[in-house]
């Protein structure tokens, strides 16, 4: 039992070092409802800064009118003027997506989603697209 536990914890800190030492990686806790029931309050996410977005990929970017906020939205598509980033569920209160200030420039674009890493790992965030 104790050799277990030990090769365990060893990976867990090997996981620990490859997340610290690639730079390009982050962590980010959702709040709100706006992404129900894909992403709910407390989700823990794995982000990858400068990764090119796809519509359907569910991204961090920074709010164009307050900044220093951070949004976890879903890509719906791009436009002459930035992405354009929709709540799944618009009927959360206090929801604010591109629907309220229009597309997200690519400087206020943080990274893409790769990972739910906590709670609940394993269920898609991929939704996908469909023509409007």
């Amino acid at each position: 039992m104790r050799t277990r536990t030990t090769v365990l914890w060893g990976l867990a800190g090997a996981a620990a070092l490859a997340l610290a030492g690639a730079r390009r990686l982050a962590a980010v806790e959702v709040t709100g409802d706006s992404m129900l029931p894909g992403l709910r309050p407390g989700d823990w996410l794995v982000v990858r800064d400068g990764a090119r977005p796809a519509p359907g990929d569910v991204v961090v970017a920074e709010h164009p009118e307050r900044r220093g906020l951070l949004i976890v939205k879903r890509v719906a598509h791009r436009t002459a003027d930035g992405w354009w980033l929709e709540s799944d569920n618009q009927r959360a209160r206090g929801r604010q997506d591109s629907w309220d200030f229009g597309p997200v420039p690519d400087t206020l674009l943080r990274g893409r989603v790769i990972a739910r890493y906590w709670p609940r790992p394993g269920t898609s965030m991929r939704r996908g697209v469909q023509s409007r």
